[in-house]
Formats: C-alpha cells, structure tokens, sequence
C-alpha cells in the first residue's frame, strides 16, 4: 500500500529533577548539600532512509516519544540522559508543523537528519544554589518538559519526469517500456492507482527516474478521480511528459483532453502548469485520422511546446523520446 501523507506526534523527553539531598556522614561535620542535576530528556530526531519508500508505518505508529531524564541523586549524583530515538522517513518527505503550517524540513538526500523536538533540560540540585551566606539551600529544580508537535508529513517522490495525462493515455505502458517497472496495465480507467517510479537507462551508465501519476479528469481539483492528490509528486520533477491519446477508442476530441488536464494542473498549482512540458501523442498504431494528429501538433506548437509521437505497442518512436527526456534532464545529447 501506498501512503503519501501521515499525521504524527512527537514528544521529547522532558528533563529529570533536581535532587534535594544534604551529606550525612560519619567524622564528615559540615556535610553540606549534595543534591544533583536531573539529567536532560532525549531528542527526537528524523532521518531520511533510501530503504523507505511510503509512510504507511505512520498510519500504525502515529506516536514517538523519547526517553525522560533521570532525576537527579544525593551525593552531587546527575540523573543520566534520556534515550534520544531516530524516525527513519523516506527521502522526499515535507515536514510541516500541523499547529502553524511552517514548513520544518525537506529531506531530499538520503542521510539527512533533523532534529524535530528538543529533550527539556534537567532541573538544577539544591547543591547548585549554596553560596558563602546560604550554605544549607533547600531549593532544587523540576525538570523542563520536552518539545511536542503534532507533524503532518508529506511525502513527494524525486524523480526528473513525470507523465500526466487521462486515464488510459498509455502512461503505464510507456513507462514499462521506457525502464524495469512493472505498473498494472489495462483497458480500463483508473488502472494505476497510485504513483509508481521507473529508471530509464542510457548508453554510458546514465539514467533518468520517470513517475507514473494516476490520470486526471475534469473537475479533479474538485475531487473528482484520483489524479490531483498525487500531483504533488511532479512539483519536484524537472519535467512533464504530457501523454495524450489520440486514437479513436476514446470518442474525446485529443486538443480538449490537453486543456482540460492543463486546467486541472493550474488549479492545483500555477508553478507547476508551467513546468517545462513535452506534448506526446500516443497510441499512434491506433491513429486513423491525421487530422486528430495534427491538431495536437498545431496546438503544441503554438504553445512552443516540442512534440512527439509514440506507439508503446510498436515501440514506434519510443526511443526517440528517450532521447529527447535525456536531452532535457540530463543537459546533454546521448544515446537510449
């Protein structure tokens, strides 16, 4: 199951109490106050894990806490720290304070940590407040509480290109052809329920990720379909490979299906709908009216959008398209 948002709570653990103790010891006159520091809670720090894909173990662990500090002992004793814990969180994960909205962190490289609440500090033993003219202090200190936050965690996948399109633009069959991922391909819409990634490798050891986003339909920025609430994992790609089937099979007019998803991308975000886009029309084996074709390519260039045309069945054009993603992504010519 894939999971792109989770709330949880994190509580740090709040700092141990200062001792209030004073010696007591044979042959020892002026034992004095001995009273020790409580020791200083634990942190909760989040750590961005290549091996974590989804955030469904939020789902079933919505709470972390830390360790408390120990309290503080006779004897001028510090109570010991608390056990700090880590949260591993896949790479791609937007932290945002559930309470202000502030965005936290965006982890983007695996490894990265951040420490999201801070243990409290211990409270001070009544052998810190003894001075010249107040050697018998009967003052100590509670612990400080730990830091907590409810966190709303969102995670977007990090690849260069993301295909957007219809339901059935043949977005799930090119990406099987174009790399080793095996999305569930039918003739039916909505057959990919959720985002799925593919690696593309070229000649010379270099590669490019493709994201397969769930097709968008009219009105999705209204909740309709499934689309929109994935299009959070192609605000980060570099750019949009926009699949439109230009077949027959549909009954739709292909120039209004590439209007209606560019609506549904402006509604969700304006930055994204003027991501850097190349037009595909797909499902070329299936084209019998030139006209549909040249429609999309007219509207395309208009636009000042390149455009390709591609079977996935035949293969007609697919490594041409490759090599125009390359070219995009990777800065550079090569070869698929």
């Amino acid at each position: 199951m894939f999971i792109d948002e989770a709330r949880i709570l994190v509580k740090a653990g709040d700092g141990g109490n200062g001792c209030l103790a004073f010696r007591r010891e044979k042959y020892v006159p002026r034992g004095g106050p001995s009273g020790g520091d409580g020791g200083r809670g634990g942190d909760v720090t989040l750590v961005a894990d290549e091996h974590e894909n989804t955030l469904l173990k939020f789902r079933f662990n919505p709470e972390h806490k830390a360790e408390r500090g120990r309290h503080g002992e006779g004897s001028n004793r510090t109570g010991a720290e608390g056990r700090s814990i880590e949260i591993a969180t896949p790479v791609g994960t937007v932290v945002y304070d559930e309470a202000t909205g502030e965005r936290l962190c965006d982890f983007t490289h695996a490894g990265e940590r951040f420490a999201v609440a801070r243990g409290g500090r211990g409270g001070k033993g009544n052998a810190r407040y003894a001075t010249a003219t107040h050697q018998a202090p009967t003052e100590h200190q509670p612990g400080f509480p730990g830091e907590e936050k409810r966190l709303r965690l969102e995670l977007k996948l990090l690849a260069d290109v993301g295909l957007v399109g219809f339901p059935n633009a043949g977005k799930s069959t090119l990406i099987s052809r174009i790399s080793a991922a095996h999305p569930k391909i039918a003739d039916y819409p909505f057959t990919t329920l959720e985002p799925s990634l593919g690696v593309a490798q070229l000649d010379g050891g270099r590669s490019f990720v493709v994201a397969d986003i769930p097709g968008l339909i009219e009105g999705a920025h209204l909740g309709h379909g499934l689309g929109i609430q994935f299009l959070r994992h192609v605000e980060r790609t570099r750019l949009l490979a926009h699949l439109v089937d230009v077949s027959e099979a549909t009954g739709r007019d292909p120039v209004r299906d590439f209007e209606i998803v560019m609506q549904e991308l402006a509604s969700f975000s304006e930055e994204l709908a003027h991501k850097p886009m190349m037009v595909v029309a797909t499902k070329m084996d299936a084209a019998q009216d030139p006209a549909r074709v040249a429609a999309l390519r007219e509207l395309a260039g208009a636009r000042g959008l390149a455009f390709l045309e591609i079977s996935s069945v035949t293969g007609k054009g697919v490594e041409e398209l490759k090599r125009a993603i390359a070219e995009r992504v990777l800065g550079t010519e090569t070869g698929a």
